[in-house]
């Protein structure tokens, strides 16, 4: 069986259909009920079923049965805004889970001037994790204090809502990545899995770098767009 064979084409069809009828956190039909549903072998289900997985639309879970993920947040980069307000836009309620603090030495390519707070945060809905957001931030500007019990997840909300430094704008590079131990770990994926990171600096009214950030999502959950104006060139 391959990926290009008619049964495997089928079984993604009758998986995406399935899926759009759905609703987030439901229960799929055991793997031999949906394999005699959809006509196939089991071999060919579960290859289809590991790119819908692959692509952040169902989860296994050991033991359990297979879930549908949460809905798409979906978001053009034009304009810089968090997560939790992106989610509140479309009506999804995310929460933060596993909150790290570290207050380490900067490196080269770092804000701040010797020692910078490393805040590393989970996003969770339904109480899985869909995203793992990595901001480094000079250890002066914000408080420890300020990340206690208050604290609800983003440092860019947490920024904005002081107004100072006065942010300006953020440049950004988005790539996939093969999760590493550490970042798999945190979101509970496969070591390897493929995710989608946008590695952001972010930078105040006087051009100064006040925030280096990594945010790594499941690429099933997330969807961003850009909108591009037409060039004009020679012709």
């Amino acid at each position: 069986m391959t990926r290009g064979g008619a049964p495997y084409r089928r079984t993604t069809e009758a998986l995406a259909d399935l899926l759009a009828q759905s609703e987030p956190g439901t229960a799929l039909p055991s793997e031999p009920a949906l394999a005699e549903q959809f006509g196939v072998s089991r071999a060919t289900l579960r290859e289809a079923m590991r790119g819908f997985e692959d692509r952040g639309l169902i989860e296994r879970r050991q033991g359990v049965g297979t879930y549908v993920r949460p809905k798409v947040i979906e978001a053009g980069l034009e304009e810089l805004v968090s997560i939790e307000t992106l989610a509140s836009q479309i009506g999804l309620e995310v929460t933060m889970g596993d909150l790290q603090i570290i207050k380490r030495k900067r490196t080269e390519d770092e804000p701040g001037k010797v020692e910078v707070l490393e805040i590393s945060r989970v996003i969770l809905t339904d109480s899985q994790p869909v995203a793992l957001l990595i901001d480094v931030i000079p250890a002066d500007l914000v408080s420890v204090k300020e990340l206690g019990p208050e604290f609800h997840g983003s440092v860019l909300d947490l920024l904005l809502k002081r107004g100072q430094p006065e942010l300006d704008y953020s440049a950004t590079d988005i790539n996939a990545v093969a999760a590493d131990s550490r970042v798999a770990d945190r979101l509970g994926v496969d070591r390897g899995a493929v995710l989608l990171v946008l590695e952001a600096g972010l930078f105040d009214r006087e051009g100064q770098i006040v925030d280096r950030s990594a945010s790594y999502f499941l690429p099933g959950v997330f969807r961003f767009h850009v909108v591009r104006r037409v060039g004009r060139g020679v012709i």
